[in-house]
């Protein structure tokens, strides 16, 4: 068997991924590029601003400020100015956030569900264990 990179292999897996969300919240009018991740973190951290969300997601500044944007456009958060700096925003879900949340979960659940159908228990944790020290950053020197 053929030994490709393994960052050939997850890019593979993550367009895989992103094929099926883009299909399966395409009616929620979420659209791709993560805004599902965006939402999920404003779920479970109301009032967050977008500096926190942008390190906390490893995107970069554009990106969390589109995202939010759209979320916002779409009726799942709102954006309020933060009290402690006037050029931040604050991000809270809205009522149709908070409504939507368990179908969100559902369909992550769904994703994670297909892309590990051929593992066992075992090989999931296994995988789990390796994908996290792949994410965690180094310390430098």
């Amino acid at each position: 068997m053929e030994r490709k990179p393994f960052g050939k292999l997850i890019s593979q897996i993550n367009r895989q991924n992103q094929k099926f969300l883009t299909k399966e919240l395409k009616v929620y009018q979420i659209g791709g590029g993560g805004q599902h991740s965006f939402l999920i973190e404003i779920l479970r951290r109301p009032g967050i601003n977008q500096d926190q969300l942008t390190l906390e997601l490893k995107f970069d500044k554009a990106t969390t400020a589109r995202a939010a944007k759209q979320l916002e456009e779409a009726g799942y958060i709102e954006r309020r100015v933060d009290k402690e700096d006037r050029r931040s925003y604050q991000l809270y879900p809205t009522q149709k956030g908070l409504e939507f949340h368990p179908t969100l979960q559902d369909i992550l659940e769904t994703s994670n569900q297909l892309l590990t159908s051929g593992l066992t228990k075992e090989e999931k944790d296994q995988l789990f264990t390796l994908l996290r020290k792949l994410t965690i950053e180094p310390t430098s020197k």
